[in-house]
């Protein structure tokens, strides 16, 4: 009798003991599931939205824009015609935003929100351009007569390529800042002052 009994607890030890490890496993079966990686079947962002800021001089200056990449194309002179306007970005026109005057290239810009505009040229200067009109879709909606300062720029061209549009905003000194431009092989240095 006690070695029945004996045998009978063995078993229901050994069949629960099966129970727990199968659900073990099923655990470790969904768990591991989990951790695969997941694939991203939604399109990658070709034009990233993106900002560049920086605090200067007791000022806050701050650029929104769209970062298209070059892909294999030539933008300036191609994808993007010498000597006219464009929306310095994708989609949304660019705009810069400052909460104090700014003397850019030594002309006033008093604070306020701007859309920010560029004509390239092959072999000028290329012309900056703020504009009352911030929120526009690319150029659609530009009109020059809303353009509250225009200043000319001399480009740098360098033999790398820089693949995503990118601005920076950069504190020099005493008040003194940079907006810079770069994209494909072109850079664009814009000096500004606190004022």
């Amino acid at each position: 009798m006690n070695k029945r009994i004996l045998i009978l607890a063995i078993m229901l030890i050994g069949i629960s003991g099966c129970k727990e490890e199968k659900g073990s496993n099923t655990e470790n079966a969904d768990h591991n599931h989990m951790e695969q990686p997941v694939t991203d079947t939604e399109k990658k962002v070709l034009s990233p939205h993106t900002s560049a800021m920086a605090m200067i001089g007791g000022a806050h200056i701050h650029m929104d824009y769209s970062s298209p990449g070059v892909r294999g194309r030539i933008i300036f002179g191609g994808l993007l015609p010498f000597d006219e306007v464009w929306q310095a970005g994708a989609h949304m026109a660019t705009w810069i935003e400052t909460d104090k005057d700014l003397l850019i290239n030594g002309s006033l810009l008093k604070k306020g929100k701007y859309g920010f505009f560029l004509i390239p040229s092959k072999e000028k200067d290329w012309t900056v351009i703020f504009n009352t009109n911030w929120d526009q879709h690319g150029k659609d909606e530009y009109n020059s007569d809303q353009d509250v300062l225009r200043t000319s720029i001399k480009p740098i061209f360098k033999e790398e390529i820089t693949e995503h549009l990118v601005y920076e905003v950069k504190d020099l000194d005493d008040g003194n800042g940079l907006i810079t431009m770069r994209w494909e092989k072109a850079e664009l240095n814009i000096p500004f002052k606190i004022k």
